[in-house]
């Protein structure tokens, strides 16, 4: 791929927090007009990522470039050409949500009349037009982020860094945030998002990096990484106890390997190589040997399971030091990139503009 295809490739990316390494050795490569998930456990270094790419922090190694621009050396012009929402709402709760918006418009230098005319597009584009002049205290957790989401994009930049930004909300409020990223996509903006949740992931992503220990473990579309485990799954539930040796041992035979067998679910479950033809060949084995089947799923690998056969652990794995990338980093503040200034180091606070 071309690199004038390319929003955003890092190259040897490495930042270090005293003895502690956050990054080493990062490439990623996000495609332009894609939403490109970044995925990997607390610790892993995806914070910090996103506090380089988006100028926050110096590297101290490799290189990183945004929309074409280097992150050190064009630092001022990156900021012009992104947004940034990070892991917790940066918009100010007394105010209402239109009165965020006009805020962070002047900020953004937009004359008053622009800016009037901006937030209410953005209201409206993210459904939340009816709750404009309502405190923002008063709204829910779903409509807090999507304001968030929306304050990212005063300025319709052409690269957007989503830094875990469903962390803590509610199933329902986790939806409304992953159709507002959805709607960002079929508007043909890139979006590189952070996140531990292997189904926002592959819901949201068109691209994955895998990332552990700072560095990138494995690349592609959700679809190509589960392929990359191996063979479909067959999981089968029988309704009787008793009858799940039997049940196993009809799977073995058929997958040519001993099953993954959980007694509490009743469930007995096995890699297949002919998918189809290995349920065929299973159901009417259980049914010769009268082994009645509550329920009986033929699936693809999860990413989860992708994650545990790239890494050797669990995608929920807790960093000692947190979410803040690494031990002892300093946790990433709610704000929005500055438009001037220089980054600096690791004790640096994001500017909310």
């Amino acid at each position: 791929m071309a690199s004038t295809d390319l929003a955003v490739l890092t190259e040897g990316l490495r930042k270090r927090y005293g003895d502690k390494t956050a990054l080493d050795g990062c490439d990623l490569a996000v495609r332009a007009g894609t939403v490109h998930g970044v995925l990997g456990p607390n610790g892993a270094g995806k914070t910090t990522a996103v506090r380089v790419l988006s100028t926050l922090l110096r590297p101290d190694g490799g290189t990183a470039r945004v929309a074409g621009l280097d992150v050190v050396r064009q630092a001022a012009e990156v900021r012009r050409v992104i947004g940034l929402v990070g892991q917790h709402a940066a918009v100010d709760e007394q105010l209402s949500g239109r009165q965020n918006l006009e805020m962070f418009g002047r900020l953004y230098h937009l004359g008053a009349r622009a800016a009037r005319a901006r937030a209410g597009e953005l209201l409206e584009r993210f459904r939340l037009a009816d709750t404009g002049r309502k405190p923002v205290s008063q709204y829910s957790g779903g409509m807090r982020r999507r304001l968030d989401l929306a304050a990212g994009l005063i300025l319709a930049p052409r690269v957007l860094f989503l830094d875990e930004p469903t962390t803590g909300l509610d199933p329902r409020s986790r939806n409304e945030v992953w159709e507002a990223v959805t709607e960002l996509r079929q508007g043909g903006a890139t979006v590189l998002l952070t996140t531990q949740y292997l189904e926002e992931a592959d819901r949201l992503a068109d691209d994955v990096s895998v990332i552990d220990d700072g560095k990138v473990v494995a690349r592609g579309t959700p679809a190509e990484l589960k392929s990359r485990v191996g063979a479909d799954r067959v999981d089968v539930v029988v309704r009787r106890a008793a009858d799940l040796p039997a049940a196993a041992a009809a799977l073995a035979r058929v997958a040519g390997a001993g099953p993954d067998v959980d007694p509490e679910t009743r469930t007995a479950g096995a890699p297949v190589r002919d998918r189809i033809t290995a349920l065929s060949e299973l159901l009417r084995t259980l049914d010769a040997e009268g082994v009645e089947v509550e329920d009986v799923e033929l699936r693809r690998p999860t990413l989860d399971e992708v994650f545990l056969a790239l890494t050797g652990h669990a995608a929920g794995k807790a960093a000692r030091g947190g979410a803040t990338g690494v031990a002892g980093a300093a946790p990433a503040g709610g704000g929005r990139t500055a438009g001037r200034g220089a980054p600096g180091g690791s004790d640096e606070k994001e500017a909310r503009v």
